[in-house]
């Protein structure tokens, strides 16, 4: 496929004004599914390996299985409706979604079509610099998921040139909350910024409520890019194209960004936008053509006539926003003032995307400066080069063992970075890749010693120089001995011991 042409993004911006949407999807993380009581594979506690074993004939749409709705789900979704400033419906319906999917065994899907759960809502997001920005929400509505293909004998993973695909419908069922926001305008040439704040938000809102895991990279938090372009003073809106589950914050960034240049070049040529779903390809960090968009007319749908309209008590909904965790936008300010940070240290964090894992960090035992330190730096690091989310990569608990480990002297920084790479490896929790790969900091004193006599034993003329004063010097021994230890002293008592030593030898 040829690479399309792109056009410079200032000048798209000059020429087009673009308008967002965005359709984010939430998994819920309940024990079971939306309407049967097959385990939930988005729920931690279940640990389900095997593709195929979390089902039943209600995830298969067999004959005679009927829906049950699961409460816990609804319950998490005025939930979440709430904390978008939604207004939640007294009563709303589900309704059949008609297409065929391979992986949607019934040939429709369960959702909400004209009687959402929650809807008119506003989200509050906050850019790099601070400024905040009015997300208008139109809707949030429940669903079920559909399963996943595994497409085989291809070079690329997906069905074109595969030789087939294998379904697996343990995912079929697992409960949706589709956020859809109404058509955000203005935001130029922060779009791409705006895009990658706003599901951002969204994950840190979810995690909050402690109503899904929000692992992007698991597929537990996907996000719909729309992107339309119009020219500059026209007021009808451009031909919308929708970027389907992108899976990290800076793979939206990049999309949305990628969509306007394309979108541009091809107007500018006095070309069409189709409106059609497409791919993010985050190896070549384009998008190509999926299927022709299918209006809501083309879905047939109908209300879902073996369930019942839900009709949550008012005490519910009052109990429920009494729960409410902060706004995330007061959660930040307050967590930047008990952190004792910088403007710019909070910025670091924030700009990030690690602010949810710092914070858990933090609760898990570690000094704030330490748990941002790792996580900003050695940690983003690793992901960096794995092109991965760091979240993905290492849990918040394992960096606070590590820091600990820093912290008690049983480990140097140095040292440190080589468990972090092994945990990330795999290879077991930061206590057991210390034992595994011998890493402790040597603290018997009669170690350091006999290396330290060694090392200024070999180097004579460093010693007279320690002995007239000259206690920069110290530095090479400092290093010798700290190679001889394979890195396992602690430098400050190695100093110590150097000039104590150096004294000794008079």
């Amino acid at each position: 496929m040829a690479r399309a042409e792109l056009m410079d993004f200032d000048k798209a911006l000059e020429l087009f004004e673009p308008v967002l949407g965005f359709e984010v999807h939430v998994e819920l993380s309940t024990k079971t599914k939306m309407f049967s009581d097959a385990p939930n594979p988005a729920f931690s506690g279940n640990a389900i390996t095997e593709p195929n074993t979390a089902i039943t004939p209600v995830c298969l749409g067999l004959p005679g299985s009927l829906p049950v709705v699961n409460e816990t789900a609804v319950q998490y979704s005025i939930s979440l409706g709430l904390a978008l400033g939604c207004q939640i419906a007294p009563s709303s319906r589900f309704a059949r979604k008609n297409y065929f999917y391979p992986d949607l065994a019934k040939n429709y899907q369960i959702s909400q079509y004209d009687e959402p759960i929650a809807f008119e809502g506003m989200l509050e997001v906050e850019l790099e610099d601070g400024e905040l920005w009015q997300v208008p929400i139109e809707r949030a509505h429940m669903e079920e998921d559909a399963g996943k293909l595994t497409h085989v004998g291809g070079s690329t993973g997906r069905i074109q040139g595969a030789e087939f695909s294998l379904v697996d419908y343990n995912r079929a069922g697992v409960p949706l909350v589709e956020i859809v926001t109404k058509p955000i305008y203005g935001a130029e040439h922060r779009a791409p910024e705006l895009a990658k704040a706003y599901v951002s938000t969204i994950r840190d809102i979810v995690r909050a409520l402690g109503i899904s895991e929000a692992r992007m990279e698991r597929g537990n938090l996907r996000c719909d890019a729309n992107v339309s372009l119009r020219p500059r003073g026209q007021e009808k809106l451009g031909t919308r194209t929708e970027t389907k589950n992108v899976n990290s914050f800076r793979s939206v960034e990049r999309a949305v960004r990628y969509e306007i240049q394309r979108q541009a070049a091809i107007l500018a040529k006095g070309g069409t936008i189709q409106q059609e779903t497409r791919h993010w390809h985050e190896d070549t960090g384009t998008t190509s053509p999926g299927r022709v968009k299918s209006d809501a007319d083309d879905y047939r749908y109908f209300p879902e006539p073996d369930l019942l309209p839900v009709t949550p008590d008012e005490a519910l909904i009052e109990q429920l926003r009494a729960s409410l965790p902060e706004a995330p936008a007061a959660r930040r300010r307050r967590l930047k003032q008990e952190w004792g940070f910088t403007d710019l240290e909070f910025r670091d964090v924030v700009n990030s995307g690690l602010l949810v894992e710092v914070d858990e960090t933090v609760a898990a035992g570690a000094a704030p400066q330490q748990a941002r330190k790792w996580w900003t730096g050695e940690i983003a690091r690793i992901a960096n080069t794995q092109d991965a989310e760091p979240a993905s990569l290492i849990s918040p608990a394992d960096v606070a063992a590590i820091v600990e480990l820093v912290e008690s002297g049983t480990l140097t920084d140095r040292l440190a970075r080589q468990v972090v790479e092994g945990v990330i490896a795999g290879e077991g929790r930061p206590k057991e890749v210390v034992d595994a790969r011998g890493l402790a900091v040597v603290s018997d004193d009669g170690a350091l010693i006999a290396a330290v006599d060694a090392a200024l034993a070999s180097q004579p003329d460093v010693l007279e120089k320690i002995r007239d004063g000259k206690v920069q010097a110290a530095g090479a021994i400092i290093g010798a001995v700290m190679k001889a230890m394979g890195g396992k002293a602690d430098a400050a008592r190695v100093r110590e011991l150097v000039l104590e030593r150096a004294g000794a030898s008079n």
